[in-house]
């Protein structure tokens, strides 16, 4: 989520922890589509992804990946619903809760991010991808409330230095 460099990149942390998740034998199958899916070639990737899910329909890592390949093409609904099955389907997997997190943020749903980030810390304590993008949306609903004071009292001097803060942290402006 990095407030610097944009939600996008965090969700493929997740990707290479769930990839801990499978087995030698199996990574045969995932290698092919992480690679069609960093060549950029979307439709046969996720026909890849559709071909291991007809005769392996639980595979939460093949379901990963499809979610994944749903963000990257702009399919954010999608990729939610993908996300928010596998966490029903296997609620002990942190990184589902952190993409969905990482995609509810980037609709400004930061409410909702910070419960999916929770959520993947309270499944994994020492996830430090979900502890940082906490960090991010908490600095976000604190802007939030910082703006809704402002409006509030625009007579307040002591916003000005804490927004001033955050708009060097949103635009990764070293501070001084």
């Amino acid at each position: 989520m990095h407030l610097c460099s944009g939600f996008g990149r965090l969700i493929r942390w997740g990707m290479l922890a769930l990839g801990l998740l499978a087995g030698a034998a199996q990574a045969d199958d995932y290698a092919p589509v992480t690679e069609l899916m960093r060549a950029g070639q979307w439709p046969q990737a996720m026909a890849r992804v559709q071909q291991h899910l007809a005769t392996k329909p639980r595979d939460p890592q093949m379901r990963f990946l499809k979610g994944l390949i749903e963000q990257d093409t702009g399919k954010s609904q999608d990729a939610i619903a993908t996300y928010n099955q596998l966490i029903q389907d296997f609620p002990e997997l942190p990184e589902p809760y952190n993409n969905v997190a990482v995609l509810y943020a980037a609709q400004g749903q930061y409410d909702r991010a910070r419960q999916a980030l929770e959520m993947a810390i309270r499944v994994n304590s020492q996830y430090a991808i979900a502890h940082e993008n906490l960090g991010d949306v908490y600095a976000r609903l604190a802007n939030q409330a910082y703006l809704q004071s402002q409006r509030l009292d625009a007579t307040s001097t002591t916003l000005a230095p804490k927004l001033q803060l955050l708009r060097q942290l949103f635009s990764g402006a070293p501070g001084r």
